[in-house]
């Protein structure tokens, strides 16, 4: 039986991408959020041209485009000299190797983008202040799929037998932004640059359309509470210091300097069923939140949704998620392992950190490049 009606728990990235997907194939869905609006969260975030490619497939990109900055290159430095280490090219080069832009944006960005879009689609309802507890909530019409977009925290996962749970990873991220005007001379209005030190990196690039930088700091942490804080208490401030040991003063001081850290105990997900053989399936965060390391949280978001709809517009419910599941777990698995390199690499220390570095700088850009061929060249299922 063709899928026709969908029901989408949460509207974030993955959900409101799923329920614009499926429209294009004719598909309708409601969407249900337990928030009562949506707001500004997040800070920025990277959209590789995998994921564009399929945003400028839903009419999405050329918008976002007109306010996002497509970075020139992504710099690898060392936190301690300041001196590059490596440097992947983008701007012109991602459009010609890759096919599709590489632009960085504030999550409300994008966001607002899609929710835009779907707000405008008569296929698709969204349900705000709608909180999932033990219950499924009353769609308007039967559903013939439902799909868990709530996040790593996702209630829907329950439904779900053998399904993944959500584990402290061990890291810490801490956020803030900084205003262009005040930004100090180190900082690359133009590229996104990852400092690198023994036990902490430190990720920033600019906001075009706030007219700040995104500044985003990971470290290794004590277990922490659920919840991110606007303050970090003071141990683990003493924590964040204890890390930079050894770094450039200009960073240590940028960041000491900050009152306004959002503090932000990073989770990620086990291995275990995104779906129940029947019409239940999980997809971005609530199926395989993963750490940050190689910047491809919401991009995997985008992949999902898009490609979920790919699968139920072409088989029967419950074989499209056992599908589904089969074609995208090694993608995933293949992904958790690059972000467990990139932690292992950006982190090291004493000859590690020696050898990383001769090994980075033999490196043409052109080599650096063909080794992100299979994440940024990815074409999604269906897609030309």
């Amino acid at each position: 039986m063709p899928v026709e009606h969908a029901a989408i728990i949460g509207a974030g990235i993955s959900g409101l991408t799923a329920a614009l997907s499926l429209s294009r194939r004719g598909i309708s869905s409601e969407i249900f959020e337990q928030a009562g609006e949506l707001t500004d969260i997040g800070a920025g975030l990277q959209v590789s041209p995998n994921a564009a490619r399929i945003l400028a497939q839903l009419g999405i990109l050329e918008d976002l485009s007109k306010v996002w900055l497509e970075p020139e290159t992504i710099r690898l430095i060392s936190g301690s000299s300041l001196r590059q280490l490596a440097a992947v090219p983008a701007g012109k080069f991602a459009r010609q190797r890759w096919g599709a832009p590489y632009g960085v944006l504030h999550r409300t960005t994008l966001q607002k983008a899609l929710l835009a879009a779907v707000e405008a689609d008569p296929l698709c309802r969204l349900h705000l202040g709608v909180r999932l507890e033990s219950a499924l909530p009353a769609f308007e019409r039967a559903a013939d799929v439902v799909i868990g977009a709530d996040g790593v925290w996702s209630k829907l996962r329950q439904s779900v037998p053998d399904s993944p749970s959500p584990r402290f990873s061990g890291n810490i991220a801490y956020r803030f932004t900084i205003a262009e005007t005040e930004a100090p001379g180190f900082l690359d209005r133009t590229s996104v640059c990852a400092f690198l030190g023994g036990s902490a990196h430190l990720v920033s690039y600019p906001l075009k359309e706030t007219g700040s930088f995104n500044m985003v700091a990971i470290t290794a942490g004590n277990m922490a509470p659920q919840a991110w804080q606007s303050e970090p208490p003071q141990e683990q401030r003493a924590q964040l210091r204890a890390r930079l040991s050894g770094w450039n003063a200009a960073i240590v001081s940028l960041l000491e300097q900050q009152r306004k850290l959002t503090f932000w105990p990073l989770f990620e997900t086990t291995s275990g069923a995104w779906q129940d053989g029947r019409k239940t399936i999980l997809i971005g965060d609530a199926a395989h939140a993963m750490m940050p390391f190689a910047a491809q949280g919401a991009a995997m978001a985008i992949e999902d949704g898009y490609e979920l709809a790919a699968f139920l517009s072409n088989h029967p419910v419950s074989e499209a998620l056992a599908r589904f599941e089969r074609h995208r777990a090694p993608r995933i698995a293949k992904l958790r392992q690059r972000g467990a390199f990139n932690r292992f690499a950006y982190h090291a220390k004493g000859p590690i950190r020696i050898g990383r570095d001769l090994v980075l700088g033999l490196k043409p850009p052109q080599s650096l490049a063909a080794d992100l061929d299979w994440i940024y060249g990815y074409r999604a299922l269906s897609l030309p």
